[in-house]
């Protein structure tokens, strides 16, 4: 590039740098919300805080720090401090859910060992916890920051959930990498994920911005790895099984049981004794 060239570049550059007069704090936010979530949970904390003054202490500390970030959001609809007490006052709600999602991963999953193991390392807790962290700021207006919370999350467990989503109570992701859940799309109680799920829109038309594009999955429906439900008219009705690799775009009413069949073909070869072949 010439010297000429190099400038022109940077004049370009330094008109959008200064269209965008302060950057989004999107890592100390990220940081702040596994800091929340290790005072929640002193399963995931380095070291378990004292006593109650030091919670307290703490709760008073990193509320103030939400505040300074979101000092530098633009276009909140709530002043920086009031946002920032309104979701903390939340949290005894928020670990209350946390728990419920928790004590039902420990019921589904054989190999779960108690809820100490579930909290601290299962990645499908995790996704759940952020996504409900991020989801909380994304009811409240506040623009571009539970994005950057449901992409880290993104990045750390492979679970893609849009802060849009409403998920029910008592949720379960079990192993969780590949799962995908849309903007649109509802969940309710009860309801069990498993790996590479879509839960996603027939189109992505920019034109259906702001309709629903997503399904709606209903209560107590168990949905099997790698099983795609696409559609925002698509609704699982209560207590249905979806099984793997199944691919839906219609609803299916309650206590449905849907499974993807395999055509098994068997060739035996001349030797009655030798392998078999199967052609799946």
């Amino acid at each position: 590039m010439s010297t000429a060239a190099a400038e022109r570049f940077a004049a370009h550059l330094a008109q959008a740098h200064a269209a965008v007069p302060t950057a989004l704090p999107g890592p100390a936010f990220c940081a702040l919300a596994e800091q929340v979530l290790a005072l929640l949970f002193p399963e995931r904390a380095t070291r378990p805080l004292a006593n109650t003054d030091a919670i307290a202490a703490t709760l008073h500390q990193l509320q103030a720090e939400l505040a300074e970030l979101l000092a530098l959001v633009p276009g909140l609809t709530a002043t920086p401090a009031e946002l920032a007490g309104t979701l903390f006052a939340q949290l005894p709600l928020l670990r209350e859910a946390l728990l419920r999602d928790a004590t039902a991963t420990l019921a589904a999953d054989p190999a779960a060992q108690g809820l100490a193991e579930v909290i601290s390392s299962y990645p499908g807790f995790y996704a759940t916890a952020m996504h409900r962290l991020a989801h909380a700021l994304h009811l409240r207006g506040v623009p571009r920051l539970p994005r950057m919370l449901s992409e880290y999350a993104h990045r750390q467990t492979g679970v893609d959930i849009h802060p849009g989503a409403r998920i029910g109570p008592a949720f379960c992701i079990d192993h969780g990498t590949g799962i995908v859940i849309g903007e649109t799309a509802q969940i309710g109680a009860h309801v069990q994920i498993y790996q590479g799920v879509t839960l996603g829109a027939l189109s992505v038309t920019k034109t259906l911005q702001g309709l629903k594009r997503h399904p709606t999955i209903e209560d107590h429906v168990v949905i099997y790895a790698n099983a795609t439900i696409l559609g925002g008219s698509t609704v699982i009705g209560t207590r249905s099984i979806i099984g793997g690799n199944v691919w839906l775009t219609e609803s299916v009413p309650s206590h449905s049981r849907v499974y993807h069949r395999a055509q098994l073909h068997m060739a035996r070869q001349d030797d009655p004794a030798g392998e078999l072949m199967f052609v799946i």
